[in-house]
């Protein structure tokens, strides 16, 4: 794999450093130019200003999108909106409180013309693929792995608030990204799966940041060589990268996808102009990818299986010894016992599931080398999820379920849960192998805070199907498989979803009532923005990246996401448990304030302040909480991560950087500035910090604004913040408080 340290042409197919036209003219010849043009609503292509073909949620995200975008006055929705049932479907995690959310989507769908997929019928992504997905089109999602681009769809990820400005007509504003082209040659070798490549690609591309906030485009020779299935699995990871959308050529191959699924004229071919213009290249001879697995606790912790093996000891004592570091002594995660006497690695569990797991293909090629098979009587176990009713219906059919049912194994029903902690959690100090999309921290279901912690490394289906057929002892497909598995012939039966799937779009009844549930709340009303603002520092994090699963844990926790006040105790509860009181304390310091009285504690930081010679008007301040973290808001586009501390008081977040944009759109939508800050050691956790002058400064678009930290013992230190680039809206947005907020201003 070869990472280019600057810009390629791509001329009539072939990589070259020089054009026959302009840099600037052959930007255009992308396939994610044309597909942003035909979107964008403007004719700046500088700043693009986006309208999506449809979009998409689950059931932790869809009601607190259609509570805010109620509340901002929408009456019907204006695009397709499909409404998925596949995260929160098991009743014995958090009650009744999730068949409640289920009836108000199917009720929002009758009032407002949407699409309601029923619990256990499909995953989020593989009913867009299936249903929705289209060449040239652009599909908005409230799931960060909203990636259909080897369909030839350009997908985005991102918090509830971006899909909220879609239903009350507004768009998707920012500037045009960067492209780089994942130039794909060769073919895979036996027993390598999507999930190998995707590995290997995230492990070159993370860390660096090299295709961060960026499209990836796929093309070149060796696409022709990848199903479907395969294509779709290499596209779903692409998230893992920070890349912020995907776009693949489109050939024979997609054309076969969509007659089957019986939406031809969802086809178009679409492929980079002659001369074409990309910011970067990735050159993937496919042929040189191995069976991989990316130890805990990310996906980009990529190693080929058999170099593990090789160095089992070594590697496996640095894995552990950078996880304990991660999980700050609360617990102790031990890799090394896993290697056995004869030097082998042993696995307790496997799981193959989800959008980028349970595709046909994964499952069929799991049955096939578990054919006549034992996964063994011992600690390991095997669970299988399929992606879709559609994709289960002809798994049955042709006996790959038999297969592996006779195996030893466990088929289960379409479901999320083991790609985020609802679902197969393994006991505490186990060892699992889950082709899924994550392996973040406790993302498995464990709890550290309660002494719980198992490990969590990512595979593709097939390594894992030939370390069950193995009885659990670690072992690549490679290793078991000489030559390729034959394409199982695939036929979509869409009366699946004819009998049970509600659609809507189109028919909006707008006197069917909404069916609230009791733990289904309205959002709690944000302040503006004062002119200036006091933060007291809550909670300081020094990792070197914080996930969105740990500043709101995802599982069991996510059954009270809609309602807002319940979900917000659970806020960064692994990571820093003390936080929720601390923010608290502030909240209440700010209602004292708002009520007449002023705190003791705020009096005196302002006391500093003046007698540090810094202007402050204490009647006129907002007191409000914040984080600084390096590098938060890695992993999930649930908006929660963002919501929580905002109901909670929080007003501001302190950053080095931020690791996904849309982790800072949930920010800024929610009312909490992001700030970025070079020297975080000029304030502590329980440290003031003062911003006179802020809503000025955000609304005028400063490119810097000088803060004032206030420690404990009084002393005042001036420092430099600032907020990066943003449109005029979403400094709006944040003078206004909140996406809620501006909608009724404006």
């Amino acid at each position: 794999m070869k990472l280019h340290d600057k810009g390629v042409y791509l001329v009539g197919g072939k990589l070259c450093d020089t054009a026959p036209v302009s840099q600037e003219e052959a930007r255009k010849g992308t396939m994610a130019y044309s597909i942003l043009k035909a979107h964008n609503t403007t004719d700046d292509m500088k700043n693009l200003r986006l309208k999506f073909d449809s979009m998409t949620s689950h059931d932790i995200t869809y009601v607190g999108i259609i509570q805010t975008a109620r509340a901002s006055g929408m009456d019907k929705f204006p695009l397709p909106y499909v409404m998925t049932n596949c995260h929160n479907t098991l009743c014995a995690v958090g009650g009744t409180i999730n068949e409640d959310d289920h009836q108000f989507a199917l009720s929002a769908a009758h009032k407002y013309g949407g699409i309601y997929v029923p619990p256990s019928m499909a995953v989020i992504h593989s009913y867009n693929r299936e249903m929705m997905s289209g060449c040239g089109r652009m599909i908005l999602g409230s799931d960060s792995h909203t990636r259909y681009g080897a369909l030839g769809t350009m997908a985005v990820g991102e918090g509830g608030g971006e899909l909220a400005k879609q239903l009350v007509g507004r768009t998707y504003d920012m500037a045009y990204p960067g492209v780089v082209a994942i130039y794909l040659t060769g073919k895979l070798n036996p027993g390598v799966g999507p999930q190998d490549v995707a590995l290997a690609l995230v492990g070159a591309t993370y860390a660096n940041g090299y295709v961060k906030n960026k499209v990836m485009e796929f093309v070149g020779p060796g696409i022709a060589s990848l199903s479907a299935d395969c294509r779709n699995g290499i596209d779903v990871m692409t998230t893992e990268t920070t890349c912020w959308s995907s776009i693949w050529e489109t050939d024979a191959v997609t054309k076969e996808y969509f007659d089957i699924h019986g939406r031809p004229e969802a086809y178009k071919e679409l492929k980079p102009a002659d001369v074409a213009y990309y910011d970067g290249c990735i050159e993937l001879d496919l042929s040189t990818i191995e069976c991989m697995i990316a130890l805990p606790m990310h996906p980009s912790y990529a190693y080929p299986i058999r170099e593990l093996k090789a160095n089992a000891r070594d590697i496996l004592h640095e894995i552990e010894t950078r996880a304990n570091e991660q999980l700050s002594g609360k617990v102790h995660m031990d890799l090394v016992s896993k290697i056995a006497a004869d030097g082998s690695i042993r696995v307790d569990q496997g799981v193959v599931a989800g959008c980028s797991g349970g595709t046909f293909e994964n499952v069929c090629d799991v049955a096939r080398i578990l054919r006549g098979k034992n996964c063994g009587a011992g600690t390991f176990r095997l669970s299988v999820y399929p992606d879709s009713m559609p994709t289960y219906l002809e798994l049955v059919k042709n006996g790959a379920v038999a297969d592996i049912v006779s195996a030893g194994g466990i088929f289960r029903e379409c479901f999320c849960g083991p790609c985020f902690g609802a679902g197969d959690t393994p006991a505490n100090g186990e060892f699992s192998i889950r082709h899924t999309t994550r392996n973040f921290p406790n993302r498995e279901g464990s709890k550290p805070g309660e002494g719980q912690i198992s490990a969590v490394a990512l595979m593709d289906a097939r390594s894992i199907a030939a370390t069950a057929a193995n009885g659990g002892v670690l072992t690549a497909a490679s290793e078991v498989l000489d030559e390729p598995l034959p394409t199982p012939e695939y036929h979509f039966d869409v009366s699946v979803y004819d009998k049970r799937v509600y659609n809507g779009w189109g028919h909006a009844e707008p006197e069917h009532e909404l069916k609230f549930g009791p733990n289904i709340k309205d959002w709690p009303e944000q302040p503006a923005l004062s002119d200036d603002l006091l933060l007291k520092v809550v909670s300081y994090i020094t990792d070197p990246v914080t996930t969105t699963d740990e500043l709101i844990p995802s599982g069991e926790t996510s059954s009270f996401r809609s309602n807002p006040l319940r979900l917000a105790e659970f806020t960064l509860s692994r990571k820093d448990p003390g936080y929720v009181g601390r923010a608290k304390a502030v909240k209440a310091l700010d209602d004292e304030r708002r009520a007449g009285t002023m705190p003791a504690e705020v009096q005196s930081v302002y006391d500093a302040l003046a007698k540090a010679g810094v202007q402050v008007e204490p009647e006129a301040t907002n007191v409000g909480s914040a984080v600084f973290a390096n590098k938060p808001g890695d992993g999930s586009a649930r908006e929660q991560a963002a919501s929580c501390q905002r109901v909670l008081g929080g007003a501001a977040n302190f950053a080095r950087e931020y690791a996904t944009k849309r982790y800072r759109s949930n920010c800024i939508n929610w009312g909490m500035l992001p700030f970025l800050v070079e020297d975080p050691s000029v304030f502590a956790q329980g440290d003031y910090v003062f911003v006179p002058g802020a809503r000025k400064a955000l609304l005028d678009a400063a490119p810097e604004m000088t803060a004032y930290a206030v420690a404990a013992d009084g002393k005042v230190t001036p420092f430099t913040v600032r907020l990066g680039d943003m449109t005029a809206d979403e400094r709006q947005i944040l003078a206004d408080g909140c996406l809620i907020n501006y909608y009724k201003n404006n």
